[in-house]
């Protein structure tokens, strides 16, 4: 399998088989992230093209062999956002395994109209919110030229007004932004998501991890919103198809 990875315990999606409409040698992605598991890499420009045709993914699923899953989940190496036939997939996929579909989106793109529309197909959206200024979205996840903390913020504050489905905001927190929870809370307020996912990077990478304590301390600040933590949740294991790829495209450890 070149496209498809998996399945992986999620501790947000429960089972899930990945989907990887960027594969390349490289990660493409408009961030790079301090805490990225797959690797340190220079952000792209946010123009969007066909990396992997939706064809080849159609074919990998169709010689899948039996596996259990929850959902079918669009990440991998770098931003789904950027596949221009990510809409198209999508609806190509729930059709042919009868699965709901999550995509991972960092929200670099929720401001683009195709975007947002191709998105709104998923039953679940999990964007990305790490950030709570332009000056801070530089330092955590230094994204590409053009990029704007405005810019992120307010297509997933219109998104939310639009979409039917689930939103889910993920928030990374690192000793860069622990600090400044309490404001970081207040914007996720204004958006009013379905769910927020408190997170840290348990996975191996160059940043440190905070403590269940602090990760604990920091959920009272999103009290009134349903919240889930990645130390909530005890990880089950399965046995990925692949297990060097899934572990290229996830980091060395499953959280």
């Amino acid at each position: 399998m070149k496209y498809i990875y998996g399945p992986v315990s999620s501790w947000r999606l429960g089972v899930s088989l990945g989907i990887d409409l960027l594969s390349q040698a490289e990660k493409i992605c408009n961030f790079d992230c301090s805490y990225c598991q797959v690797g340190r890499a220079q952000a792209v420009s946010i123009d969007r093209r066909v990396y992997v045709p939706t064809q080849e993914i159609i074919k990998e699923l169709k010689e899948l062999p039996d596996v259990e899953i929850d959902y079918l989940t669009f990440s991998g190496r770098g931003e789904p956002g950027m596949a221009k036939n990510l809409g198209e997939t999508i609806e190509a996929v729930r059709t042919l395994m009868l699965k709901p579909v999550a995509v991972l989106t960092n929200a670099t793109l929720l401001d683009r109209d195709d975007v947002a529309e191709e998105l709104a197909l998923a039953d679940v959206v999990v964007a990305k919110l790490d950030a709570w200024s332009q000056q801070s979205l530089l330092m955590i996840n230094n994204p590409a030229a053009g990029i704007s903390f405005d810019g992120i913020y307010q297509g997933i504050k219109r998104f939310r007004q639009k979409y039917h489905g689930q939103l889910s905001i993920q928030m990374m927190f690192v000793p860069e932004n622990k600090e400044f929870a309490e404001e970081m809370a207040e914007l996720v307020f204004e958006i009013n998501p379905d769910e927020v996912q408190i997170n840290t990077p348990l996975r191996t990478c160059g940043v440190s991890p905070l403590s269940q304590e602090e990760i604990f301390r920091i959920k009272g600040y999103f009290q009134g919103l349903k919240t889930i933590s990645t130390y909530d949740v005890k990880q089950g294991k399965d046995e990925p198809i692949n297990v060097e790829d899934t572990a290229k495209r996830r980091g060395k450890t499953d959280t």
